[in-house]
């Protein structure tokens, strides 16, 4: 069996041949989650006001494997604690928000391998009580439709696991962390000093949290394969795991 990999959907005014509304999952990420040979299954994102339930949370998470946090628009600035919203915030859902932040917590509580991926890593950020920087500047300093070399830091994690100093990095984010959260260590940054990767060893036994999309290129970069590999063994390892030998 495949180890099962919880992954919040999003919340889209629309999809190719459906109806109504809907709730995706970036088929991108799924397939590097697949390869790497895990189930990637899509939770319902429930919040009601913006706040979710953390034992309803925990319950549901219990029967997975591991958590994947995935890109998607802005979080509401006052999750944070800024308050007027800058020009560029996009895509705000109040109950998006609280059900990403509340996986953040329970998963980091349960212990499960945690891979947080753009606005994911900005949602581990603010769970542990950083902030973020709301416009990193405009069209000229943001990080949209680029791919750059990102330094990682030697013996991180995800150094270790993409098997690379450096990576090239696929990155889409006008944003990005101001003050770390608790617990959380830089383990990679652009040339402009953009904090690229977030680990917390003190905090999780497998945690990785980056800010480009490794998606994007994992079906012909190995390194950016590799770590979707190193999550979902991780997920596989773990002592409950659904996996049966």
């Amino acid at each position: 069996m495949r180890p099962l990999i919880a992954i919040p959907a999003r919340f889209a005014a629309s999809a190719s041949a459906l109806r109504h509304a809907a709730e995706v999952s970036a088929r991108a990420l799924i397939e590097a989650v697949w390869r790497a040979g895990g189930e990637p299954v899509a939770l319902h994102p429930h919040a009601p006001g913006g706040v979710a339930d953390p034992d309803e949370v925990a319950d549901r998470l219990a029967r997975f494997d591991g958590v994947l946090l995935p890109g998607g628009g802005d979080l509401a600035p006052h999750r944070y604690g800024d308050g007027a919203a800058h020009a560029s915030v996009y895509d705000v859902d109040d109950e998006q928000d609280g059900f990403d932040l509340e996986t953040a917590r329970q998963a980091l509580a349960a212990g499960l391998p945690l891979l947080a991926v753009c606005r994911g890593l900005q949602v581990l950020n603010t769970a542990l009580g950083g902030t973020l920087e709301q416009d990193m500047g405009g069209p000229d300093r943001e990080h949209r439709h680029v791919v750059h070399p990102v330094a990682l830091l030697p013996g991180s994690l995800v150094e270790r696991v993409t098997g690379a100093q450096k990576v090239s990095a696929s990155c889409y984010h006008h944003q990005r962390v101001a003050r770390l959260g608790t617990g959380l260590t830089v383990t990679a940054e652009a040339a402009d000093g953009t904090i690229e990767a977030l680990e917390a060893p003190a905090l999780s036994p497998w945690l990785a949290a980056v800010q480009w999309h490794p998606e994007d290129t994992a079906h012909e970069d190995l390194a950016q394969q590799a770590v979707f590999d190193a999550f979902v063994r991780a997920a596989g390892a773990r002592p409950s795991s659904t996996v049966r030998s």
